[in-house]
């Protein structure tokens, strides 16, 4: 099972694993707060998709399809996310505010289609 939540949520042992998906570290909170399994900062957008998408709505579908694009051309920085949600709950950590437009929605649906494909 793959979950998302915002840095900034509280935990819960349903959280599983929990990896930070970000390319930075979100502001104000410390490593302890946090309490991951893993900062895979390799697994998200380039800092130049990034900078383009800037959390605007109405490019989320393009982004989507340049993340996804962006993934394929990397899987050594998704697979072991695949193989942690086959084995147990995994917990997407990401920090931007708009919790239905972000790198981490995207990328548990394409993790989500991996996982489908494999069974």
């Amino acid at each position: 099972m793959i979950r998302i939540k915002r840095a900034y949520d509280d935990l819960t042992p349903a959280d599983g694993k929990r990896v930070l998906v970000d390319r930075l570290w979100p502001r104000g909170k410390s490593k302890q707060d946090l309490d991951l399994e893993e900062w895979m900062k390799e697994v998200a957008p380039s800092g130049e998709l990034r900078k383009w998408f800037h959390h605007d709505r109405e490019k989320w579908e393009e982004f989507r399809a340049r993340y996804f694009q962006e993934l394929e051309d990397r899987p050594e920085t998704w697979q072991p996310l695949l193989q942690m949600a086959q084995d147990e709950t995994l917990t997407l950590i990401y920090s931007a505010k708009d919790r239905e437009h972000n790198n981490a929605v995207a990328l548990k649906e394409f993790l989500e289609s991996r996982l489908d494909e494999a069974r």
